[in-house]
């Protein structure tokens, strides 16, 4: 299956996974596959199973989402003078909900 991330709490190692009009998929930090932690907004792939308090996802892992091109060495600014390699600080389209 394939969902988005609703919430993560990562000081609690749980979040939770977006299941339509059903109740959420609780996700803990153990079941995760290549990553310690989810980011809000972001695809996953996942199997369910039942649990006494509801749904569980297992062997979670992030869905990889195509990337725009960018533009870099371009006079050695990148797009529009920023000096990053054609990526502003705000630009995260290549990262994927993770961060290790």
């Amino acid at each position: 299956m394939q969902t988005e991330v609703k919430k993560w709490f990562k000081d609690k190692g749980y979040g939770f996974l977006a299941n339509g009009n059903g109740p959420d998929i609780m996700v803990r930090k153990a079941n995760l596959e290549n990553c310690q932690f989810l980011k809000p907004g972001v695809m996953v792939e996942f199997e369910c199973y039942p649990e006494d308090k509801g749904l569980l996802a297992k062997k979670v892992k992030l869905v990889k989402t195509q990337s725009k091109p960018n533009n870099r060495g371009q006079g050695g600014q990148g797009r529009g003078g920023q000096g990053h390699g054609g990526r502003s600080a705000t630009d995260n389209r290549n990262i994927f909900g993770v961060m290790t």
